[in-house]
């Protein structure tokens, strides 16, 4: 028993979960490839921004811009292949 409390939640329709499911799966198709694109371009500019920083001698910053080209590099390689 729930103390008195009036519950104020609606049920669900019957098919808004698959609606739901199938119209996120096909943003997911859609955006997967501007995903790779927008990843692809910001691992190009952090890796040119740490090589940048390794020129001028500033180590520690370099290696902050490695690590975020590196982050968009596995997330380019999780694009390319699904698992």
């Amino acid at each position: 028993m729930q103390d008195g409390r009036v519950s104020t939640r609606r049920p669900r329709p019957v098919g808004s979960f698959t609606a739901r499911s199938q119209r996120t799966n096909t943003n997911a198709v859609h955006s997967g490839s501007n995903g790779f694109q927008s990843a692809q371009r910001s691992y190009e500019r952090y890796l040119a921004l740490a090589q940048e920083e390794a020129r001028s001698g500033n180590v520690v910053g370099a290696e902050n811009y490695y690590q975020y080209a590196e982050h968009y590099f596995r997330l380019m390689s999780s694009i390319r292949t699904p698992t």
